[in-house]
């Protein structure tokens, strides 16, 4: 599904505030895998995103999607395939507009052979409300209301909602529940499970819960200096608990892993 091969990337080249963000990276994601992320500041995660997703161009080497060769395809365009939630809720939608208005964006986005400027039909809006009960948030009866009156925690799943409405081949989500309260948190967490396993979408999750990293989704990458130094799934990923994966990062580095935020949660 998602093939990256060697790619390295360097910001400020050439200058004292040069920073190799991503040294010949390479990695392999198959249909359906659902990769939970770890790694300190730093440590090439959201670079590693921004180059799936098109923010900037590699320096070295490619990157395939569904057999599709994206190195050097406009962000714009890899948005109607590839899905991504931030950790701020506020960047994910147009406060200004209506919850109708703002699936209505995503959805004609992300339909193949349709316009933005395409109509939204009455069957749309009934899909509309459908996929907004499913939230169990009460959302579908306030289509008409604009975003920014929701909360945190409603506009992440609002916007989880809009990454998804058309199944994208890949969903990046950047620690997208960071910023909520922890029961909004773990509701919004159970929510990605569930959307993600009902339309079998390969997904890669960035988190600083290592206890949430070995227990959400199939398989776990520790990221360290722009490459990916423990990646474990299966039954020896069933078998780790935080000291293991403590241990795997100082064997994988050589060093320990001295980030609070992330030894602290």
């Amino acid at each position: 599904m998602l093939d990256i091969k060697n790619i390295s990337v360097t910001f400020n080249p050439g200058t004292p505030d040069e920073k190799k963000a991503i040294t010949d990276l390479s990695l392999h994601l198959d249909d359906g895998d659902f990769v939970t992320i770890i790694g300190s500041n730093g440590a090439g995660k959201s670079t590693l995103f921004n180059a799936v997703a098109g923010t900037f161009f590699v320096d070295d080497g490619s990157i395939f999607l569904g057999g599709q060769d994206i190195t050097f395809l406009e962000e714009h365009k890899r948005s109607r395939i590839i899905g991504r939630m931030f950790q701020d809720p506020l960047k994910g939608t147009a406060p200004s507009m209506t919850i109708e208005e703002n699936l209505a964006l995503a959805y004609l986005r992300s339909s193949e052979g349709t316009s933005p400027f395409s109509h939204i039909s009455g069957r749309d809006k009934k899909l509309f409300r459908e996929k907004l009960s499913m939230l169990g948030m009460g959302l579908e009866d306030r289509m008409r209301h604009p975003v920014g009156l929701l909360s945190g925690g409603q506009r992440q799943a609002l916007t989880l909602l809009m990454a998804t409405m058309v199944t994208p081949k890949i969903l990046l989500l950047d620690e997208h529940t960071a910023a909520l309260d922890p029961a909004t948190a773990d509701k919004v967490i159970e929510l990605t499970r569930r959307i993600v396993g009902e339309n079998h979408i390969t997904c890669m999750m960035i988190t600083h819960n290592m206890k949430q990293a070995l227990e959400i989704g199939n398989r776990t990458f520790l990221m360290s200096d722009g490459n990916i130094v423990y990646d474990v799934k299966g039954e020896e990923r069933a078998g780790l608990n935080i000291e293991d994966l403590l241990v795997k990062f100082k064997a994988g580095t050589g060093k320990a892993l001295d980030n609070d935020r992330i030894l602290l949660t």
